[in-house]
């Protein structure tokens, strides 16, 4: 008797999970489209305010910047006697003058001062000088030095103070020709005080010598004066 065909062996069904597989994966994609489609409509965040990172910054570049407050207190001299902290307008009063007649500067300590005149206890304000040009580089190769370039005094603006305001005498001189053009000829007496300046530096005349201060407070002998009010070349 002959035996029932047997069937043949099917092979193992391995369409399925690929079918899964695939499916999860364009799932992911799908969802990857989706989430950076959605956060490219979200507006960036705001930055920081600047204060918030360097600390706050205030802009004194206004007309009114340097200007003294006439209601500020500020040290008050008298015929060179100190009457106390008053503001500008009250220490133009008790010295009988004019608010701008008022020489305002710093004591030796570094406390903003006014009294009717400049002297050996108020340093002038130096003045508002502009910007200096900024220098362009050129784009063509340094000429070849034949030798070392002679030493070269550095050259700045002179001012003279007087009547409460400075007032340039030269420009682009050297110190000892900045020293001549202001003191020379002229004598100061004891406890008095003429000042100058040159570039950043302070010039002050007193009697027998002329001084000079980098900060505007601390002052050392720059030349002295001879009795005739003539002053050695620096």
């Amino acid at each position: 008797m002959d035996s029932a065909p047997q069937d043949p062996q099917r092979p193992p069904r391995r369409g399925l999970p690929l079918i899964a597989v695939g499916g999860l994966a364009a799932l992911a994609a799908g969802l990857g489209v989706a989430w950076m489609l959605t956060s490219g409509d979200k507006a960036a965040p705001e930055a920081p305010p600047p204060a918030s990172e360097g600390g706050l910054v205030i802009d004194a570049t206004g007309e009114d910047a340097g200007a003294i407050d006439p209601g500020k207190p500020l040290r008050c001299f008298v015929q060179g006697q100190f009457v106390g902290e008053l503001s500008l307008t009250a220490c133009a009063q008790r010295n009988g003058v004019a608010t701008d007649a008022l020489d305002v500067g710093l004591d030796e300590m570094g406390a903003l001062t006014a009294a009717q005149e400049a002297g050996q206890i108020l340093t002038p304000l130096p003045p508002v000088e502009p910007d200096p040009p900024v220098a362009v580089e050129s784009a063509l190769p340094p000429a070849e030095a034949a030798g070392p370039a002679p030493a070269v005094a550095p050259l700045g603006s002179c001012w003279r103070h007087g009547g409460g305001r400075w007032r340039r005498v030269a420009m682009d001189t050297d110190l000892g020709s900045c020293v001549q053009q202001l003191f020379s000829g002229r004598c100061e007496r004891p406890g008095g005080a003429t000042y100058g300046r040159f570039g950043q530096q302070t010039l002050r005349l007193v009697a027998g010598r002329v001084e000079v201060s980098d900060d505007n407070r601390a002052f050392r002998t720059l030349a002295p004066q001879a009795p005739d009010c003539s002053i050695p070349p620096l």
